[in-house]
């Protein structure tokens, strides 16, 4: 399975690095099988940290082996058990340690006006639920684990040529 890491560098050797941001599936190292969505990560790293180009950084993920060595997590659709996760991850309130990777649905800017107003207690989980399955999401694979970066080996890179990324 080929993956993509956006950033403002070149990752040829992905690690698990702790920051203070609380992310969707917590601490760990993002990825996606949409190359789409990897440039539009790549875009805001740049923004963030005024970086003018940004790249791509492409994988093979041995999606086989994995799975009968870690203990993966998944999420094929943005559902109750999806919100709830996010939400206890994006507080703090969850951490990842109980899996190698987490595989679901990124919360975009889109959804996460959702599921900030279900936070809040203005949408109950039902409506919140509702209104996630009719927004196009991206996947997002989350390494959590060094075990399971094992698995991930980096290919190539793409340069983000010719758009402005900060």
């Amino acid at each position: 399975m080929i993956i993509y890491h956006g950033s403002d560098i070149i990752v040829s050797e992905p690690k698990i690095l702790q920051n203070q941001r609380l992310l969707d599936f917590g601490v760990g190292f993002y990825t996606t099988t949409n190359q789409e969505q990897a440039a539009r990560w790549a875009k805001k790293v740049c923004m963030r940290r005024k970086s003018s180009v940004g790249y791509i950084s492409v994988y093979e993920l041995d999606m086989d082996a994995a799975k009968t060595d870690l203990i993966i997590l998944r999420f094929p659709v943005p559902d109750a058990q999806w919100l709830d996760f996010i939400c206890a991850c994006r507080s703090g309130r969850q951490t990842v340690t109980d899996y190698d990777m987490v595989i679901g649905p990124v919360a975009d800017d889109n959804v996460y006006i959702t599921v900030k107003l279900f936070e809040t207690g203005v949408l109950d989980k039902e409506e919140a639920v509702k209104r996630l399955k009719v927004e196009k999401l991206f996947n997002q694979v989350l390494f959590h684990t060094e075990k399971a970066l094992s698995y991930c080996t980096f290919q190539n890179s793409i340069v983000l040529e010719g758009e402005e990324n900060g």
